[in-house]
């Protein structure tokens, strides 16, 4: 690869969600770190501060922790800091290594009898010890949070044994308190642990609700302990959620009649308007909560304000654009994918849109405005078949008179039918004399043929692999908002490294 390619691989790369599946990230991250370290260091300041996947903030700290590179420790030991309890020992664990126990099927199944299993040890990690210099931060950071004990006991809530494990792991005493609370059971009186035994040793529903309140106890841990989701116990924890963890329960909550309750579907109003500006929440979440609960009538539309409030906030895109939506055989997937992206581009696109879905013929997708549900309409008729012209509607727009700045095309790259992307990219490229941006919406088993094409004509596509997971979905706006890989790649490389503390243990 070129110096160029290696960073719009990475970029490309970043923008993936990998579902927890470190072990292949690592290869990735290795790769890069070796071939531009100085980037790589840029790249994790940058993604820290502006990147939404976990498991590349984690491996960012794995391997500037673990590099010899000058400058790359101190960068990953202050990058450690800002990690919450739970992915650091994510981190922790995967430089250790360990042994899982899976299974898998027993040998050919015969219909009408039960599945037969056999279980195997998988190893995960490195395998590694963990870098004296990384564990000294880490008992920083956990002192750290000793002092706070509101800080101590909150995480405590949500992260127990994760930060257990650290202790633990790494032979790290913990102070008196923290001993009593995550080694003995017995915690002191005023600590959340505390209040969580008074919660479910409460007789009456005011009374855990008042405790709810008082020491703001989540959902998800008080949800364990409450006998009765009486109205006042639910109010008083949608009280202390933020909203996006009023979000992520929002399914529950309506399963509990919240939605019932006039004096609680207030309160849940309340907090989805403020979620149209916390920065905690993320951008597609409210829209696949919205789906998991079945949200219709006022919660749909106000969880659907929440996404487009947020995509609105992380960018805006100033290039004209041309989506291209594969319609092919097998391709609904593509289709699907289609309408949420076209919802996303169209709520911050500030130029032209073109929207097009195409087998061996290019069909013009017309929504009547920006929301999820004009964009179902506009392709309601249109269903996966046929064979593959990746290049008809680019064609087509060339004939019209349309032009772009960037092609946005979602399919699995095959084509089987002339004109072919290539071909009909060059003609567009002659005909208006400029090179649109490509980028790439991989779905399904997809080959690299348009990849391939594209580096034959000197472009370097940026390539974003879609697996099913719709919340990466908002990973895509970086791709559209740049004018260019150049400008973002400088933008990266001038990115201020962040800085280590020095008051160690």
């Amino acid at each position: 690869m070129s110096e160029q390619d290696i960073r719009s691989h990475l970029l490309n790369t970043l923008l993936t969600t990998p579902h927890r599946d470190l072990l292949s990230l690592h290869q990735v991250h290795n790769e890069m770190i070796d071939k531009d370290p100085i980037f790589y260091v840029h790249m994790a300041a940058w993604y820290a501060d502006h990147g939404q996947v976990r498991d590349h903030k984690e491996m960012f700290v794995l391997m500037l922790c673990l590099s010899k590179f000058e400058g790359h420790r101190d960068a990953g030991l202050a990058l450690l800091r800002q990690l919450p309890p739970y992915q650091l020992a994510r981190v922790v664990d995967f430089i250790k290594g360990s042994e899982l126990k899976r299974r898998r099927l027993k040998g050919p199944q015969v219909r009408g009898r039960k599945p037969e299993y056999e279980f195997y040890k998988e190893k995960v990690g490195l395998f590694k010890n963990i870098p004296r210099s990384m564990r000294t931060e880490i008992e920083s950071y956990l002192r750290e949070r000793e002092a706070d004990e509101s800080l101590f006991d909150r995480a405590v809530m949500t992260a127990r044994k994760s930060i257990k494990r650290l202790y633990a792991g790494l032979h790290i005493k913990p102070s008196q308190r923290v001993q009593a609370i995550l080694f003995e059971d017995k915690p002191p009186v005023g600590s959340l642990s505390f209040a969580l035994k008074t919660i479910a040793a409460a007789q009456t529903p005011a009374e855990q609700a008042r405790a709810i309140s008082e020491y703001r106890i989540p959902y998800r841990i008080a949800a364990t302990v409450v006998k009765e989701m009486s109205p006042m116990v639910v109010a008083a924890l949608i009280d202390v959620m933020t909203p996006q963890e009023l979000i992520n329960t929002i399914a529950s909550l309506k399963k509990r009649g919240a939605m019932d309750n006039p004096e609680i579907k207030d309160l849940i109003d309340e907090k989805l308007k403020s979620a149209k500006k916390d920065k905690r929440v993320s951008a597609y979440k409210a829209k696949v909560a919205a789906k998991a609960a079945g949200a219709e009538g006022e919660l749909a539309e106000a969880l659907d304000a929440v996404t487009e409030s947020q995509i609105k906030a992380a960018g805006k895109i100033t290039r004209s654009t041309a989506l291209l939506i594969d319609k092919s055989g097998s391709m609904e997937t593509a289709i699907d994918v289609g309408k949420q992206l076209g919802a996303l581009i169209s709520t911050i696109c500030q130029a032209e849109l073109y929207a097009y879905a195409f087998d061996t013929v290019a069909y013009p997708v017309e929504p009547a405005g920006t929301a999820l549900t004009d964009w179902e309409k506009a392709l309601a008729g249109i269903h996966a078949a046929g064979g593959t012209s990746c290049g008809v509607a680019v064609e087509l727009m060339r004939r019209k008179n349309k032009r772009v700045e960037q092609f946005v095309l979602v399919t699995d790259e095959e084509e089987n039918t002339a004109p072919f992307f290539r071909d009909a990219y060059r003609a567009y490229a002659d005909e208006f004399k400029q090179r649109p941006a490509v980028i790439i919406v991989k779905i399904g088993q997809a080959c690299d043929q348009l990849e391939r094409d594209c580096a034959s004509m000197g472009i370097a596509p940026h390539v974003f692999e879609f697996r099913g997971d719709y919340y990466s979905l908002p990973n895509v706006i970086p791709m559209l908002s740049y004018p260019s890989l150049g400008e973002m790649v400088m933008e990266v490389l001038d990115y201020p490294l962040p800085k280590r503390k020095r008051n160690q243990v």
